[in-house]
């Protein structure tokens, strides 16, 4: 009897432990759906397998000193001097170098910095899309904002795409802080419960915040899928609707997320694995066996198990992770990405931006086939992007 009751204190001792170390880490908003989501059978696929890299940027050049211009312009210049030198080096199946898309914050808009970011994009090193902080704002306000930095990018400086449809300027979004309709615990960062509904409206064909690194996290991580708002309630997006083949659009917004999950190479006291969140920066670079951990991790449109999609993000504007960004870190990223991930026969490796990556998940839902590289502007065409 005594031995059964140390053996079930135990037990309980470690699920009460574990159940501790869930919450802290605010793995509860996910964990469970990590656990239930299927791996798809690739034992079909006929061919090789496509792999979509999409790097976003959460770019912030005003990072801790928002009074320094010469410091946000020596910031913007680093990465116009050393990101082409370092793309330049790498390219995919059909011979783009690595596309960085840059989601500039709205409440930092200077005209000089994003003249700079248009011409890099102009010269086929990525795109830009829009990235906003705010706090206790209204839904009448958030809709003013978005609108009119939708126009400003467009007209200033070639930005954003324009749906054929309407003749306006759409965009991507990522959400300050990750607090998506007003998802904080506490509810900082945003007070706008309506939030997808107003980035419907004004344009906005997909959210790329995700994965989040605290509660602000949907419940369906390595999920591509549709969300409807409830405008009464906050993190309408926890759940909904995945993306399929032959399915339609649902609700108010796209979600397209990064890869979530465990990091192997890392772990604590030798047992537990760090938390895999798709974020690069100097103390968590993108090493070769991470890259391998998100190609596993096999982010796909339902039904279309051969089309892979890798979103990973930073803030690329941060001093303290910019020679990871440009330097050494991240050629050894590229380097196992072009060697290990393009072999024409295997794999097939497509750098993509934010606004690609959207394209070809709705040619996916499409029920379209092949190579990704004819749908990269299947709905949303190229911006034109302004040359200094």
């Amino acid at each position: 009897m005594i031995f059964l009751f140390l053996f079930f204190l135990a037990i309980t001792t470690v699920l009460a432990a574990a159940a501790i170390l869930i919450y802290k880490k605010d793995m509860h908003t996910w964990i469970l759906g990590f656990c239930r989501r299927k791996k798809p059978d690739v034992n079909g696929i006929e061919g090789p397998t496509h792999v979509m890299f999409c790097f976003v940027d959460h770019y912030e050049p005003q990072w801790k000193n928002k009074d320094n211009i010469d410091l946000e312009r020596q910031r913007v210049d680093r990465w116009m001097k050393d990101y082409p030198i370092m793309a330049s080096q790498f390219t995919d199946a059909d011979g783009y170098h690595p596309k960085h898309s840059f989601f500039f914050p709205e409440e930092e808009y200077r005209h000089e910095h994003l003249a700079k970011l248009s011409d890099l994009c102009a010269r086929g090193f990525g795109e830009i899309e829009i990235h906003l902080h705010h706090d206790d704002d209204t839904s009448e306000n958030l809709r003013h904002t978005l609108t009119n930095f939708a126009q400003t990018l467009h007209q200033e400086h070639g930005a954003l795409a324009i749906d054929p449809k309407t003749n306006q300027p759409v965009y991507a979004f990522i959400h300050g802080n990750w607090a998506l309709d007003n998802s904080h615990p506490q509810g900082h960062w945003c007070g706008v419960n309506d939030e997808l509904i107003v980035l419907n409206e004004t344009g906005c064909y997909a959210d790329f915040t995700f994965p989040s690194p605290d509660a602000t996290q949907p419940s369906m991580p390595n999920t591509l899928y549709y969300a409807k708002d409830d405008p009464n309630k906050p993190k309408s997006y926890d759940k909904g609707v995945e993306m399929t083949v032959g399915g339609s659009p649902y609700g108010d917004l796209l979600i397209l997320q990064g890869p979530l999950g465990f990091n192997k190479e890392q772990s604590k006291f030798g047992v537990l694995p760090k938390i895999e969140r798709a974020d690069i920066r100097e103390t968590c670079p993108p090493t070769p066996g991470r890259v391998d951990n998100w190609v596993n991790t096999h982010i796909h449109v339902a039904g279309r198990p051969e089309w892979i999609f890798i979103k990973i993000h930073t803030h690329g504007a941060q001093d303290i992770d910019m020679n990871c960004l440009l330097g050494e870190p991240v050629k050894r990223m590229h380097q196992h990405l072009t060697t290990q991930y393009n072999d024409g026969e295997k794999y097939k490796l497509h750098y993509v931006s934010a606004r690609e990556m959207y394209n070809i998940t709705k040619a996916a839902e499409a029920g379209m086939k092949g190579d990704p590289n004819d749908y990269r502007d299947y709905l949303l065409p190229k911006p034109t992007f302004k040359r200094m």
